[in-house]
């Protein structure tokens, strides 16, 4: 499924190594969250399961933080999650969003770009990357808020569900199942205590 960028104008000539670099949809079904789960839950889950995260990502991205604290004119904002990419070397800002893409999203991306550009990057560092992880896929609505935009920004889709069958589902024990089980299994070893 092809991501949402605007990196052929704003990255060029790194444009290919970036599309490349990321990818839609990210699936983030080692959370075991659920559907219904909150942008901190989900926020919370990746950086628990950081090496999980990290090959769900691909290549050549360094952790760098959570709720990363930027200081802007004596007012606080805190990057969902901050990585830097080896490749492309540059700061790659994850914003997380558990419903449908809004615009305005964009515009707060472009401010936390400009933000890390000022504040973080070094003189041998490319300018820094956005993606922005929404639970629903993006479409025309996130073209039209990219058109413009002054900074390197993607959008992409999450699942927190695994994409098995509908038949295998169904054959597979529930947790209830297999929790009774167990417990059938570890009441029969009292005797043997």
């Amino acid at each position: 499924m092809i991501i949402n960028t605007n990196f052929r104008d704003k990255l060029a000539p790194r444009s290919d190594l970036a599309h490349a670099t990321l990818k839609n949809p990210y699936l983030f079904d080692f959370l075991s969250l659920g559907k219904n789960a909150h942008e901190r839950e989900v926020e919370k889950g990746l950086v628990a399961h950081i090496e999980k995260f990290l090959l769900e990502l691909g290549d050549g991205f360094a952790f760098l933080g959570r709720l990363y604290h930027l200081q802007v004119e004596e007012q606080d904002f805190y990057i969902d999650l901050l990585f830097y990419h080896i490749k492309l070397r540059s700061f790659v800002v994850i914003d997380l969003k558990s419903g449908k893409f809004k615009p305005k999203y964009a515009g707060k991306m472009n401010f936390y770009l400009s933000a890390v550009d000022d504040l973080l990057r070094h003189p041998g560092d490319n300018p820094s990357i956005g993606l922005i992880l929404c639970r629903s896929k993006v479409g025309v609505l996130a073209e039209y808020a990219l058109r413009d935009m002054t900074k390197p920004i993607g959008l992409a889709a999450y699942r927190l569900e695994d994409a098995l069958p509908e038949n295998l589902k169904t054959a597979l024990p529930t947790i209830e199942e297999l929790e009774d089980e167990l417990a059938k299994d570890l009441g029969g070893d009292d005797e043997h205590a």
